[in-house]
């Protein structure tokens, strides 16, 4: 049991140095691209990544999450898997390839053409990765996406500025793209021993794909359900908005992808070794979502109610109207502890079908509040995120009160005391911008008030996740000190 513990920790702690890392240095170059670049450039790339994102389901086909929670695959799964989905990533990209003209001509942009076929190269470099990353997934290797995520990340920074600089506007951040997954893919090639073998079997890949093929058509629900927002709009309203809509999200979600992802990817693989334990995948479940939420609230509330003063030193006044859609997901995103711990235990558990009929209810109830909302505004169609956000936890949560015997209800009381104590460090450090000081003593004096009202009140009250965090910290430099 301690050393099952000891690697879960082990790993987490490489995922999350690696997406720190990584998110560090991309918010670094998202500050100086977003000086340099037009916010109707980032409108123009955010229309291409919503095509790109959906077809990039297509790719994964799901076979990766098969391959991670299938207890005996081998070579041949993993060997199978990897033509399959190169044969998807060819027949993929030349569909978008011949498609192209006609997504530039349905938003009025020719030159949105061959940016889309550019663009769109990632996805064969995303196929010929991806099973790399299940196989240090599946094995524990987290050490791996270290390297590789730095190294691509910190060269393609390079490139993206360096684009920007020279005046090539949106083509900066393709560029950044392009180099990023393409250097990440050849490291983790160079530094991961699997390597394709001579063998394929239709039957294996048959067997995979009963389970995989739900997990796919979730994954393709989630996404257009997901981009869609961008999608209308785009159309509906302008580039322009649409930038201000993803800027809102871009900061919340380096939260979200630092914090939650790098939990959620090693929590995956350990409840698919423990499928079998119905009580340790519970206690498993718990620990994340309590965890997850203790430090991601304070986060999400602290950048919420310092959106002001932050957006307008860092990204300048030009980009304020991006402030109310950065709360409204930063709300949203403080509670994805809780879609993401319980559905991976419903993946971990084998129940894929269950997977595929809560995303199907979840997407129900989203397009119908999106229906009602997009006459309205823009801005009406972000509030209706927070209504279908609280939905979507209790849909998430409803099968593991029989699977696992841990209900919503059971869930809410154990992340409660947190999310209570980070609002109230919100409100406290929120009346500080109405000082008059400059915004950078004002985001000091914020961010300082903010960490001592929230651990303050942490240690004060006691509570529980503080608490096992603190122990962990105790134990793992008692364990530094021993090797020394």
């Amino acid at each position: 049991m301690e050393d099952i513990k000891g690697k879960v920790l082990s790993n987490f702690i490489w995922r999350f140095l690696e997406r720190s890392g990584a998110q560090i240095v991309q918010l670094v170059v998202s500050i100086v691209l977003a000086r340099l670049l037009a916010p109707t450039d980032y409108g123009t790339i955010a229309l291409m990544n919503v095509f790109i994102s959906v077809l990039g389901i297509f790719v994964h086909c799901g076979l990766t999450s098969a391959l991670i929670q299938k207890k005996d695959a081998d070579d041949t799964d993993f060997s199978t898997v990897f033509y399959a989905q190169m044969l998807f990533c060819i027949v993929i990209y030349i569909i978008l390839f011949i498609s192209a003209p006609y997504i530039a001509q349905f938003y009025n942009d020719p030159q949105m053409t061959w940016m889309i076929r550019v663009l769109g190269l990632t996805l064969i470099i995303a196929g010929v990765k991806s099973i790399q990353t299940a196989y240090v997934s599946r094995n524990m290797q987290f050490k791996r996406f270290f390297f590789a995520t730095l190294g691509g990340t910190i060269g393609a920074a390079f490139v993206g500025i360096g684009l920007a600089v020279a005046g090539f506007g949106a083509w900066a951040l393709i560029g950044q793209s392009l180099f990023n997954n393409t250097v990440d893919t050849i490291i983790l090639w160079v530094t991961v021993k699997w390597k394709p073998k001579r063998v394929f079997s239709f039957q294996r890949l048959k067997g995979l794909f009963s389970y995989s093929w739900k997990l796919l058509f979730s994954s393709l629900l989630d996404t257009v359900y997901n981009n869609l927002r961008s999608l209308i709009i785009g159309k509906v309203y302008s580039s322009k908005d649409l930038a201000f809509y993803n800027r809102g999200q871009s900061w919340p979600n380096l939260i979200i992808e630092n914090v939650n992802s790098s939990i959620d990817s090693v929590l995956f693989p350990s409840m698919s070794a423990s499928q079998s334990d119905r009580e340790r995948v519970k206690m498993m479940t718990r620990r994340a979502i309590k965890t997850s939420t203790y430090v991601i609230a304070p986060l999400m509330m602290g950048l919420a109610f310092c959106g002001t003063p932050l957006v307008r030193l860092v990204l300048t006044e030009k980009w304020l109207f991006c402030v109310p859609f950065q709360v409204i997901f930063c709300i949203t995103y403080m509670f994805y502890p809780i879609h993401t711990a319980n559905l991976n235990a419903i993946k971990a558990m084998g129940r894929s079908d269950l997977f595929l009929k809560l995303e199907i209810i979840k997407k129900i109830v989203g397009l119908i509040a999106l229906a009602i909302t997009v006459p309205i505004s823009v801005m009406a169609m972000g509030y209706s995120l927070l209504v279908t956000s609280v939905l979507g936890q209790i849909i998430n949560s409803w099968p593991n009160k029989r699977l696992l015997n841990y209900g919503y209800l059971e869930q809410v009381k154990d992340i409660l005391p947190g999310i209570a104590l980070a609002v109230g460090m919100g409100i406290c450090i929120y009346p500080i911008q109405y000082l008059g000081l400059p915004d950078i003593i004002t985001l000091v004096t914020q961010v300082v008030a903010g960490a001592i009202i929230y651990i303050g009140g942490s240690a004060l009250f006691k509570l529980e996740s503080f608490l096992y965090l603190l122990n962990m910290v105790k134990g793992i430099r008692k364990k530094t000190k021993s090797l020394e």
